[in-house]
């Protein structure tokens, strides 16, 4: 499948945001530590969450959707070893690996895949792991990890690891003691995860800080029903920077603005004009876009996942702009693509040069993962002529009916196979 784009567009209109494929991922796992039926509300329909539920089926998790909702139902979860045909589609899936072993006392998962945007190592993940008691094991290509007893430990992350985060928040929810999780990463989607889990009846505290402290319960969790997932940040940064790009004027609505601050402070430098309310943002074009410097950070500095598609609005900002990657050493893989477009842009190691150009124009382009292929999209509804995205499974892995709602934008953007 491919899409295809004639340009120039410019988008006007309303678009709503799904919700957050990085919180509804974890949030999957944590159903694995609770007895009965969970019910999750403002699911997207994405190929990470197919992916997330064919390995929740393959543990004999009953899963159903129902319209935006997803049911999960635990009551004949059993221990299985979790295939490399599934582990390597999703990085996300070692994220069953915490509630397994706090459930089962083992888990044997093939070590994950995902998208190849650099080192994702799951080494703090295991350190962790071994904090609280568990030995593992190596073999093969398979992680094994065995544990009689789960303890309560302090633990300091050499990173702020998102997923390490989630996963030890999970396992030690069912550990004897306390547990004490330092250096934890601060994303929203982590403070979704401590409210799904109390709602459960965890006792969990301190996300979205730098300190999180888990007291371990002696039972398995009460599944709930009825948890709304939070929107997608990344997804709602993708469509601001869609409008600016195409010099639209849209509102974004089911946002939680606090969670873009640092992409609306620079597409603010940048000349955009954004208008903020309680739960949507609009955006219109200013006098003109500027050069912007930018370096990715953890949350709650500006995310990498937004680094791609800020690259394609400032291929067409007047200056130069020195974009910065910090989190990923691989993650410059759209570059040659929009360089195809007529882009302007140097590599030099994590840091990229960008001389704004007055026009893109259309290519055959392929996308190497998911943020590069948003990218792509981005700078082909700006382009003149047509564009020609190739490799959009990537896309759909975490946007939900992209084309569909930019077609409702005014978008000239088809699918076709």
């Amino acid at each position: 499948m491919r899409l295809v784009i004639k340009g120039p567009n410019v988008l006007r209109g309303k678009v709503r945001v799904s919700g957050a494929k990085n919180a509804v991922l974890p949030i999957l796992c944590a159903c694995l530590l609770c007895d009965g039926e969970s019910v999750i509300s403002g699911v997207p329909q994405l190929g990470d969450v197919a992916v997330m539920s064919s390995v929740l089926r393959h543990l004999k998790v009953f899963c159903r959707r129902e319209g935006e909702a997803l049911k999960v139902d635990t009551n004949a979860l059993q221990l299985e070893e979790i295939p490399e045909e599934l582990t390597r589609r999703m990085r996300a899936s070692c994220l069953v690996m915490g509630p397994l072993l706090a459930r089962f006392g083992r888990v044997k998962i093939a070590a994950p895949g995902g998208c190849n945007i650099g080192a994702r190592p799951i080494d703090l993940h295991l350190k962790g792991l071994k904090a609280m008691g568990a030995e593992i094991n190596e073999r093969a290509g398979f992680i094994i990890a065995e544990a009689r007893r789960l303890r309560g430990a302090e633990i300091h992350l050499d990173l702020p690891s998102v997923g390490a985060t989630e996963n030890l928040m999970m396992t030690a929810v069912l550990a004897e003691g306390t547990t004490i999780i330092g250096n934890a990463a601060k994303e929203p989607e982590i403070v979704d995860l401590q409210n799904f889990l109390n709602r459960a009846g965890a006792r969990v505290r301190g996300a979205g800080t730098s300190t999180i402290r888990v007291e371990g319960v002696k039972r398995p969790l009460v599944a709930p029903r009825g948890h709304q997932v939070i929107p997608d940040r990344i997804e709602a940064g993708t469509h601001l920077i869609a409008a600016a790009l195409t010099r639209g004027e849209v509102e974004v609505e089911n946002v939680i603005p606090e969670h873009l601050e640092p992409l609306l402070a620079k597409l603010r430098e940048a000349g955009v004009q954004a208008e903020v309310e309680e739960d949507r943002i609009w955006i219109r074009p200013g006098d003109s876009l500027r050069a912007v410097d930018l370096r990715t950070m953890p949350y709650p500095g500006f995310p990498t996942d937004l680094q791609a598609p800020m690259c394609s609005l400032l291929a067409l900002a007047e200056g130069i702009s020195v974009v910065t990657e910090n989190i990923f050493e691989n993650r410059f893989r759209h570059i040659p693509e929009l360089q195809r477009m007529g882009a302007d842009i140097r590599i030099e190691g994590r840091t990229l040069i960008i001389r704004g150009v007055p026009q893109l124009v259309g290519a055959r382009v392929e996308a190497h993962d998911l943020r590069a292929g948003a990218a792509l999209v981005l700078a082909g509804l700006a382009a003149e002529n047509t564009t020609i995205v190739e490799r959009i499974g990537h896309i759909d892995r975490g946007y939900e009916n992209l084309e569909e709602k930019y077609r409702k934008l005014g978008a000239n953007i088809e699918r076709v196979g």
